[in-house]
């Protein structure tokens, strides 16, 4: 029976040479992505900046309704509005401005891409599947350890994690690209039969599948789930949730998989994700919280 361990865990993310929390506060953070930088609205940012002035190349400013509306403003510098190139360890990604206020992948994630390589490290034959999977990044880190299954309902995401692919030198890895609603490929992967070492899924609180598929979190999480426990076994090695943007605390998270994963061995745990401000005595601000699954 797995373990479940209450006490909150933080995975804290730092800033890297593509990418770096400058500061934050006053509902707002100060982004570096390579050669730019950007200012986008942070809630959770409720402190004090540090620096008096950020010169930002461009501040997404959030429209008047709470589901992510909005625009980008650009300074004096050109920004490529086709992308940059950037990096992670032998990851290769486009950076973009997106009419969502994000910038093509989530740089919080790196702790958790690491976490999943430390449950994989030395193996290249492990299976496994990348639910929500967006631009790829996350699938990346992944395919160094063996087959990948890459699933996002949107078809303009799962071309893009391809090109991404394509640029990080690695378009002939076994990766599955997927463009389907995340429950129904996962029943389906259940009546299947099949198996996978390990699963993350980011779903988002309210989407649509490429066949106007309604996802809402609360109502729908917990079957997708209860599939994804039938796609491992006692042999497998974890399963990644993170969720964003919820009036939620990870102990709902963790509660929902200890229902259903209780019976596989291992350890339950559950918590924040941050990112650490640059600098020696950078402040951590919270961005998603998490509940996973080991097998170690």
């Amino acid at each position: 029976m797995a373990e479940l361990i209450l006490d909150p865990v933080i995975m804290t993310g730092h800033g890297w040479a593509d990418y770096g929390l400058v500061d934050c506060g006053h509902g707002r953070k100060y982004e570096r992505y390579g050669p730019y930088s950007f200012i986008r609205p942070e809630p959770q940012a409720m402190w004090t900046p540090r620096l008096e002035h950020w010169p930002a190349d461009a501040e997404f400013v959030p429209g008047s309704d709470e589901d992510g509306g909005g625009r980008w403003a650009y300074g004096s510098r050109a920004v490529p509005q086709d992308g940059w190139p950037l990096a992670w360890h032998e990851a290769k990604f486009t950076a973009q401005c997106t009419p969502f206020r994000h910038l093509g992948f989530f740089p919080d994630m790196a702790p958790v891409w690491d976490w999943m390589g430390a449950r994989l490290g030395g193996r290249n034959d492990a299976s496994t599947l990348n639910l929500f999977g967006y631009t790829g990044v996350g699938t990346q880190a992944l395919s160094q350890f063996g087959p990948v299954t890459h699933v996002d309902a949107s078809k303009k995401s799962v071309s893009q994690a391809r090109a991404n692919a394509e640029l990080a030198g690695i378009a002939d890895r076994p990766v599955r690209w997927i463009v389907d609603d995340a429950g129904k490929f996962a029943a389906r992967e259940v009546r299947r039969g099949k198996r996978y070492d390990g699963i993350i899924l980011d779903p988002p609180k309210f989407g649509r599948g490429p066949e106007g598929e309604v996802w809402r979190l609360e109502e729908h999480l917990p079957g997708l789930l209860a599939d994804c426990r039938q796609l491992l076994d006692a042999d497998s090695q974890f399963l990644f949730l993170t969720v964003y943007a919820v009036r939620m605390s990870s102990l709902a998270l963790i509660g929902l998989i200890d229902e259903i994963f209780r019976d596989l061995p291992g350890k339950l745990e559950h918590g924040d994700l941050a990112v650490q401000e640059d600098g020696a005595d950078g402040r951590l601000l919270p961005t998603a919280i998490f509940a996973r699954w080991s097998n170690d």
